[in-house]
């Protein structure tokens, strides 16, 4: 089976990992603060705070920006759910503001129209989380003006994107929003078998996240020097969020190598697109001022009635194709707090006509010809 991602772990990723293990230090050890400066560094943001899934970091960003009961959360529906989730969590209702048909990112237009309206009514969004889908950046140029004129706060979900750029910039770098948000699964960009991590511009906020990731504990130095070097303080309701040492540690190794794999993802993408060109289908559009991190490479058929013979076909070939994603309000979680089938148009007819392809950096040319020959042959 050729799956649609697959990680990359070699030698040195062994060797980082059995060393952390021979260390002193298995859970909060040195290796996670190297790993949130290395990729601090990376991306040019002034703090960084790992956890054990971007689902945490996105909680962990809602709770620091204080959103909760009352309050509103808008996210795009072509997404997994935890973008949406992460607003329930706090007690907070999570909307959605429809696609745009080239980026599939959440449309800039749809939501100047959807604040106009929520202004009249008096229901604004307190948070906007902007999901980088595939790896290619939202408008947040765009989006950052929208934040200034509602007094709305941006969280980017930027789970597929770490290594993209916008306008010249790293994704993460936090010009345009409050925080942003990373995945490590084993099927993102780079790994640390499950992680996350959240990048802020504001080290308030980083320390906040950084207290509910382990309990809402703190330890202040001068009440320590008053009460003792054990001393600590549960100063707000927190979660045990935190990544391992062992986690940093592969995550320091995935993260150099990173430039070969975003340069192995762009080039099999290209190599896609030349392969593509003539089959009844739409490639991924690209955006002229990003790069994208090509996480996943989405196909859209020209005909929605043959997905899923082609889906089948494919898999029963050992293709792992996949579809992303389900649109969240069509779930039935989210249908028993009265979505509808229709409720964003754009979202349901690109997500019938979806087809992720297996991208990943180790897989060959060889392997990506078969991928295109079998498809040819289903879309026959």
């Amino acid at each position: 089976m050729i799956p649609y991602g697959r990680q990359d772990i070699r030698d040195e990723d062994v060797a980082a990992v059995a060393a952390a293990l021979r260390s002193d230090w298995l859970t909060q050890g040195p290796l996670v603060p190297r790993f949130e400066a290395a990729v601090a560094e990376r991306c040019g943001a002034t703090s960084a705070v790992a956890v054990n899934s971007a689902t945490s970091a996105l909680h962990l960003a809602c709770l620091a920006l204080d959103l909760g009961p009352g309050d509103h959360l808008w996210t795009s529906p072509n997404t997994f759910v935890a973008s949406a989730n992460c607003a329930r969590y706090c007690g907070a209702t999570a909307d959605f503001v429809d696609i745009d048909r080239d980026s599939l990112n959440l449309s800039v237009a749809a939501l100047a129209d959807k604040l106009e309206q929520a202004e009249r009514d008096g229901r604004l969004p307190k948070v906007v989380v902007p999901v980088h889908f595939a790896g290619q950046s939202c408008d947040m140029a765009a989006i950052a003006e929208l934040s200034r004129r509602y007094g709305f706060r941006v969280i980017e979900d930027a789970s597929h994107a770490i290594g993209g750029r916008y306008r010249g910039r790293p994704i993460g770098q936090g010009g345009s929003s409050d925080i942003t948000v990373f995945s490590f699964h084993p099927v993102k960009i780079i790994t640390t078998g499950e992680g996350g991590m959240a990048l802020c511009r504001d080290a308030a906020l980083a320390e906040h996240m950084a207290a509910l990731r382990s309990h809402g504990i703190r330890r202040d130095p001068a009440r320590q020097a008053e009460e003792g070097p054990w001393f600590y303080e549960q100063t707000e309701l927190g979660f045990n969020y935190r990544l391992t040492d062992l986690q940093a540690a592969l995550g320091l190794t995935q993260l150099a190598r990173l430039d070969e794999y975003l340069a192995s993802r762009r080039r099999l993408a290209d190599r896609y697109d030349s392969l593509l060109a003539d089959l009844p289908l739409r490639t991924p559009w690209r955006d002229p001022a990003a790069d994208s991190a090509w996480h996943l490479y989405v196909v859209r058929l020209n005909d929605a009635s043959r997905r899923r013979a082609v889906f089948e076909h494919l898999r029963s070939a050992g293709i792992g194709v996949n579809v992303h994603y389900i649109p969240v309000p069509l779930q039935p979680d989210y249908r028993g707090l009265g979505f509808v089938p229709g409720d964003f148009p754009a979202a349901e007819d690109y997500y019938s006509r979806a087809l992720t392809l297996p991208l990943y950096p180790t897989l060959s040319e060889a392997e990506q010809d078969r991928v295109v020959a079998v498809l040819r042959e289903a879309l026959a």
